[in-house]
């Protein structure tokens, strides 16, 4: 989805769009997320063998890093509500010839798996999003074995490189409601994510903080585009920006946005959230 200079966003939108941003992206987008994805992949330490769940799987990582670590013998069980994403995720597990990464549609608080079927779960960026947290951490603590960790990985303060060089400006220009709908900040706060899982019942919670890359190969139009197209909470403050307003604030983003580059790469790094706890 472009964003012409005399032009807002789109005002239709979907996951459609925000797939459509992906794919148009996809280099960038994986290199982007990388760093969080080593991250988890790390954090939740798979071995071979492993039945692993991962939530909200989107077009496919962690999950297709992990199948990848948890062979020979593993597997991993990629859910999401679209069944656009994981499309994408399957055929990219194809890809690599993965046959121990299978995809399921569905609803983190109602998940269509037995009691005690899997030896881990992961979710990256995805649990702040849950409509019901408490409902959907108490189905992941149903289908874990004894003693299997869940691991997460959340968004950590609005107030860092990526989103004060893109969002935060836009919001300085046109006021109101930053975000709309499910909040990637929830667990922004220190503790709050551990608390989430103790309330579910999880036990040995632990949460910490980790500074990641986070890095763009190519301009700054394209990281705002991108930005723009997937970053749904924002959808309703990017709507209010007047037509004749973008020119103003595309040059103001992108100044801001350069400050981070280093050759043909933007350099912005991330704060994190990293919490695990066991079922």
């Amino acid at each position: 989805m472009s964003l012409p200079d005399q032009a807002s966003p789109s005002p239709s939108w979907g996951s459609s769009h925000r797939l459509m941003a992906h794919e148009k992206w996809k280099t960038q987008s994986a290199i982007m997320g990388s760093g969080v994805t080593e991250a988890i992949v790390e954090y939740a330490a798979p071995r071979a063998g492993m039945q692993v769940l991962d939530l909200a799987s989107g077009t496919g990582e962690p999950g297709i890093s992990l199948a990848q670590r948890v062979l020979p013998g593993g597997s991993v069980t990629a859910v999401d509500l679209s069944a656009d994403s994981l499309e994408v995720a399957a055929q990219r597990a194809r890809n690599r010839n993965l046959s121990n990464f299978s995809i399921h549609e569905a609803d983190a608080q109602k998940l269509p798996f037995p009691d005690r079927s899997f030896d881990l779960a992961t979710c990256r960026f995805g649990v702040m999003y849950f409509g019901d947290v408490q409902r959907a951490l108490q189905e992941l603590r149903r289908v874990l074995k004894p003693g299997a960790r869940a691991c997460f990985a959340a968004w950590g303060p609005f107030d860092q490189p990526y989103w004060d060089t893109t969002m935060k400006i836009v919001h300085r220009h046109v006021g109101g409601d930053l975000i709309e709908g499910a909040d990637p900040f929830r667990f922004a706060e220190r503790g709050s994510l551990s608390q989430a899982l103790s309330t579910a019942g999880f036990q040995e919670v632990e949460e910490s903080e980790r500074n990641v890359p986070w890095t763009w190969r190519g301009t700054a139009e394209e990281v705002f585009e991108y930005a723009a197209a997937a970053s749904i909470p924002f959808r309703a403050m990017l709507d209010r920006v007047p037509p004749e307003s973008w020119p103003a604030v595309r040059s103001e983003i992108y100044a801001a946005i350069n400050q981070y580059r280093v050759g043909d790469e933007i350099r912005f790094g991330a704060v994190v959230v990293l919490a695990a706890g066991k079922g």
